[in-house]
């Protein structure tokens, strides 16, 4: 029953992070982003929690997976692109003058409701 509990859990969770990310990612306003980040950010946590029970569910074949060179190589490469993005992004800084607003306004959307 857990599985089945994890499985449902990791669609809806990919679901709605899919959708609300992808929203987004097209709606380009940051007024949209801070409106949308409640359910992104919430869903985002039932999304690891669900992942972990599923890697925890499926330990054994995610290993035998790896041990076969494509796709070992293949999630070197993953890695190193979020690695390397995550750099990016780390030292892409918005400045103070404009991210502190953007907080202020961010937890006020977040405390509306």
């Amino acid at each position: 029953m857990f599985r089945k509990f994890t499985a449902v859990t990791l669609l809806i969770s990919f679901v709605a992070m899919a959708s609300s990310g992808l929203m987004m990612f097209f709606i380009e306003k940051p007024s949209f982003t801070i409106q949308m980040h409640p359910v992104h950010k919430l869903f985002g946590l039932i999304m690891v929690i669900a992942v972990v029970s599923h890697l925890s569910l499926n330990y054994k074949g995610i290993l035998h997976y790896l041990k076969t060179k494509q796709v070992a190589v293949y999630s070197s490469v993953l890695v190193v692109i979020l690695v390397l993005l995550y750099g990016v992004a780390m030292n892409n800084q918005v400045p103070d003058h404009i991210a502190q607003p953007m907080d202020e306004l961010a937890t006020q959307a977040e405390s509306k409701e």
